[in-house]
């Protein structure tokens, strides 16, 4: 499903800020964490030195299964490894982090870090404050009127979590990057209607199950079906489209 429908619809909008933004240099090793099934990684490789290395590593055991398999059919030499790599071993470390909880992104830019060799080049790509306001305020809506999630609560905690500009810079700061800079774009998503939104394999298999995963299945599917009704109600003939900040930080390691 990543492969089929994510990575076009989603990753794509980060990945171009990547590419805008991320210079290469003649770098011996270079690491892409959370590299999906390669897509990325096998185009990043067309552009770097032909003596650079490239790992990279997946997400999960079907991802990784894919990657390599697209690397025999391409023969391309990215090295889509399983193992743990030791400190100070990249010139070059990348980070998608578009999925990742908020939660979880101070660990895995200090493991970034980690294996970042001193003045290496670090940059993690992930949504940031600013995203998804259009689909929150009506999820806000629902779960209030459906008596779900505390009464809304359970939205404003999706909200807040999401890390402002200022604060990825800081959490940048704090994990060892010096000469932090952080690149943006606003990236507009749109849907012929509510059910095409809540039917969407982005939002119904990645971004809703993330933000309800504390309701239970009938709680779900009562939030899905009002949301739909309620973008419907609200828009009308038009289509639905709501907008995530994409961002991109950059550091060199102390």
């Amino acid at each position: 499903m990543r492969d089929l429908y994510i990575h076009e619809e989603w990753t794509r909008r980060f990945t171009d800020l990547v590419d805008k933004h991320l210079k290469f240099s003649k770098e011996e090793n270079f690491l892409y964490v959370n590299a999906g099934t390669g897509n990325h990684a096998f185009a990043l490789r067309e552009k770097m030195d032909k003596n650079t290395a490239l790992f990279a590593k997946c997400e999960s055991d079907d991802a990784l299964r894919i990657a390599r398999d697209k690397a025999i059919a391409l023969r391309s030499d990215v090295d889509f490894s399983t193992i743990r790599f030791e400190d100070d071993a990249f010139d070059s470390v990348l980070v998608d982090a578009s999925f990742v909880r908020p939660a979880e992104l101070q660990e895995l830019i200090a493991d970034a870090v980690r294996v970042a060799r001193s003045g290496a080049q670090v940059a993690v790509f992930l949504p940031v404050m600013g995203s998804f306001g259009e689909i929150f305020s009506l999820l806000w809506e629902v779960l209030f009127n459906e008596d779900l999630g505390e009464h809304g609560a359970t939205a404003e905690a999706i909200v807040n979590a999401l890390p402002t500009v200022s604060a990825v810079e800081a959490l940048a700061a704090g994990q060892g990057l010096s000469n932090v800079k952080v690149h943006t774009a606003n990236e507009i998503f749109e849907y012929e209607n509510g059910a095409a939104f809540v039917s969407s394999p982005l939002v119904a298999d990645f971004l809703l199950a993330d933000w309800l995963e504390s309701l239970n299945e009938q709680e779900k599917e009562r939030v899905i079906e009002k949301l739909a009704q309620l973008i419907d109600a609200e828009d009308g003939t038009l289509t639905f489209r709501f907008s995530v900040k994409a961002a991109m930080v950059t550091g060199e390691k102390v």
